[in-house]
């Protein structure tokens, strides 16, 4: 069974995991902003915040790989995460990503992916190796390179959850969902010719001006398992095509305040509230592991009862 400690590791032989640093998604920022459900959400979770009542939420984007200097303008995975903050002053995360479907179904997998992937003049031979004792990967692959583009905003790109929760209402009923942050702007990505042509760090200077200008939004979608649809596989997509807008997520500016002076915020998606419960994804259950260690890396300090159990 794989260790947070080796995935860590394994991260940090591919470039990522620098000390001071998440180990991926290294390279983000932070925003403040709203969340407002739809009549429709409380039909199908108790959660309090899908009650349609408007409360505050915490936005990350972020590009995915573990190095803080990861320049914009390349192609790759990017990130959304938020936490909800609820009436009682508690909180639970969401956390998306552009990639519809994770690389591997289970943390031994990925631990595997990650090896074969670090650089060298071996890369090559190892990948192939990998690919030949996890021919899965190939299904997976497509996915996970049709997100690998560079999109014209973090606000014109659609995110997705890799994890399946189920949704418990308040009159007991229940169902498996997957979650789709689908952007109010439309998607819009940029032709690799047009890339080379950004800087750095033109997506989050875009996003702040964007953003001076008017809010940006999210319509949020959950995706209702159909019979068949694995709830433990990242690496599986759905049949199913029945999706319910739940409600509204609205940006409304840059948050300044997080993270200064020791405060860590860690966007965990293992932190649910009642009326939302983690599916038995193996993937999702060691996030919260790593996520300790990653936060023991980059500041020293140990996540302790904060961490969600797993």
């Amino acid at each position: 069974m794989a260790t947070p400690d080796q995935a860590i590791e394994a991260i940090r032989a591919t470039g990522g995991a620098q000390p001071g640093n998440r180990a991926l998604h290294a390279k983000g920022k932070l925003y403040r902003g709203t969340f407002t459900a739809t009549p429709e959400a409380a039909g199908l979770s108790r959660a309090a915040h899908l009650s349609g009542e408007t409360v505050p939420a915490l936005i990350r984007f972020s590009s995915g790989s573990g190095n803080p200097d990861q320049p914009d303008n390349a192609p790759g995975v990017r990130g959304l995460a938020v936490k909800f903050t609820l009436p009682d002053g508690s909180t639970t995360d969401v956390s998306t990503q552009t990639a519809k479907l994770f690389p591997a179904s289970t943390p031994d997998g990925f631990l595997s992916l990650l090896r074969a992937s670090r650089p060298g003049p071996t890369a090559p031979l190892r990948l192939i190796g990998y690919i030949a004792t996890h021919p899965r990967f190939v299904k997976a692959l497509p996915v996970v390179k049709e997100a690998n583009k560079v999109p014209a905003s973090y606000g014109t790109v659609a995110y997705h959850g890799l994890h399946a929760f189920r949704w418990v209402a308040a009159d007991g009923s229940e169902r498996f969902v997957r979650y789709h942050l689908q952007p109010v702007a439309g998607e819009d990505f940029l032709a690799p010719d047009v890339a080379k042509t950004k800087d750095a760090n033109f997506l989050t200077r875009e996003l702040d001006e964007r953003l001076a200008a008017q809010p940006v939004r999210f319509d949020y979608q959950v995706q209702i398992a159909a019979h068949g649809d694995s709830t433990v596989d990242p690496s599986k997509g759905w049949h199913s095509d029945q999706t319910v807008t739940v409600g509204t997520l609205e940006i409304t500016g840059v948050e300044t305040e997080r993270e200064h002076g020791g405060d860590i915020v860690v966007f965990d998606p293992m932190r649910v509230t009642p009326g939302i419960e983690p599916s038995d994804d193996p993937v999702l259950r060691f996030r919260t592991l790593a996520y300790s260690a990653s936060v023991k890396l980059r500041t020293g300090v140990d996540r302790g009862a904060e961490a969600p159990a797993t």
